[in-house]
């Protein structure tokens, strides 16, 4: 039996510490390695989108950039920033499925942990709320706290399921792949050292370190007791499993965690072949669904139904995410001041550009391409001005 060892994990929030031997230690911390790879990579890559976006505040229909903006976009609480809150609270709403956000002192906390109580007709309650450590002694009520809920099922359970289906499969494929370029051999004793401590040792130091040292170097010479012969019986069957066919089988977990995520796998893999297209199903699938979540919550706690019929709201914005090569895109900035769809200012913003404090960049402005039919009409000869032919 070989040495124990202290493997340590996480299962549904606990810390659970593990006595298993070394080979056992191996495969766990093989398991949990590659699970923890695909599923982090997978949260990082959401979080620090959602983390681009920018929340834009409107008061009175109009956008401002007041305490409410400042809240969101710099600084929710003393010990964070917008981008490290929202990653926290990305990060927690896929680990557990839910969020919750409370405001205390003006600054907003996501929750560590907490007990939720549900109720059919009244708020629902939160107890035993815990923020870096600290456990508030009061109960929040659901009208007083920001509360996200990404889906009805925890879609973590459902990963977890398949990454256990595919990790057998891939223990298999690496130990076959191991032993098949292995050495294999007979060693030959004269007889088996049953009464001398020496004898033994002598014969447990051959097996288990002298034969390792042959095996694993590129030239060697093993010198062996009188009496003692080795045949190799030709170990090294090279079977079909190769380490591209291993790196197939991660690749598969890759993908179903990120499909899970609603992320196209061909952004997880790193491919560069079509990852435009696959950047805009990510954000039409994915990133608006969850910032559209995000601003419901905010809007209807923060604002309410009042704030909302003054024209007081959130809006996420995530236009912000994809990086603009100004260049490739002139024509179109061109039609959109053109048409009259934007001013100079949204386009400037659209860019990641500062505005222009002057009238004429806030005005909307049309190309005289665009007119009324009964102008263009008129213009021609065709009509009487009123869209009407005569």
């Amino acid at each position: 039996m070989g040495i124990f060892s202290f493997f340590r994990r996480v299962k549904n929030g606990v810390v659970i510490n593990d006595l298993i031997t070394d080979d056992a230690f191996e495969n766990a911390a093989l398991e949990y390695c590659i699970r923890d790879l695909c599923l982090w990579s997978s949260i990082n890559l959401i979080a620090g989108l959602v983390g681009k976006c920018e929340f834009r505040t409107f008061t009175g229909g109009k956008e401002t950039r007041d305490a409410e903006h400042y809240l969101w976009n710099v600084e929710p609480n003393r010990n964070q920033n917008s981008t490290q809150f929202l990653r926290k609270l990305i990060t927690r709403l896929y680990l557990t499925n839910e969020a919750l956000v409370v405001e205390v002192n003006g600054q907003l906390l996501v929750a560590d942990s907490f007990a939720r109580t549900p109720y059919a007709l009244y708020d629902h309650q939160f107890s035993g709320v815990t923020v870096e450590g600290f456990t508030f002694a009061q109960t929040f009520y659901m009208a007083d706290v920001l509360y996200f809920q990404l889906s009805e099922r925890n879609m973590r359970q459902v990963i977890d399921r398949v990454h256990d289906s595919y990790n057998r499969m891939l223990k298999y494929a690496a130990t076959q792949y191991q032993r098949s370029r292995g050495s294999r051999g007979i060693l030959k004793l004269p007889n088996i050292p049953s009464g001398s401590e020496e004898a033994q040792n002598a014969l447990a130091d051959l097996l288990n370190n002298k034969f390792k040292r042959f095996f694993t170097a590129n030239s060697a010479v093993l010198p062996l007791p009188q009496g003692y012969s080795y045949e190799d019986s030709g170990g090294k069957t090279y079977a079909n499993e190769t380490t591209r066919d291993i790196r197939a089988m991660i690749d598969d977990i890759s993908d179903f965690t990120a499909r899970a995520f609603g992320i196209p796998p061909a952004l997880m893999r790193g491919t560069v072949e079509g990852t435009k297209d696959a950047m805009n199903t990510l954000l039409t699938v994915t990133i608006d669904p969850l910032t559209d979540m995000l601003q419901e919550e905010i809007n209807r706690k923060r604002s309410g139904l009042a704030g909302m019929r003054k024209g007081t709201y959130v809006r996420i914005d995530t236009k912000t995410v994809q990086h603009i090569d100004l260049l490739s895109v002139a024509g179109s900035i061109d039609k959109l001041i053109g048409s009259g769809v934007f001013c100079v200012n949204d386009i400037r913003r659209a860019c990641g550009e500062t505005e222009i404090d002057a009238p004429w960049a806030r005005q909307h402005m049309m190309t005289k391409n665009y007119a009324p039919s009964g102008e263009l009409n008129q213009a021609l000869g065709e009509g009487n001005g009123d869209g009407k032919t005569a």
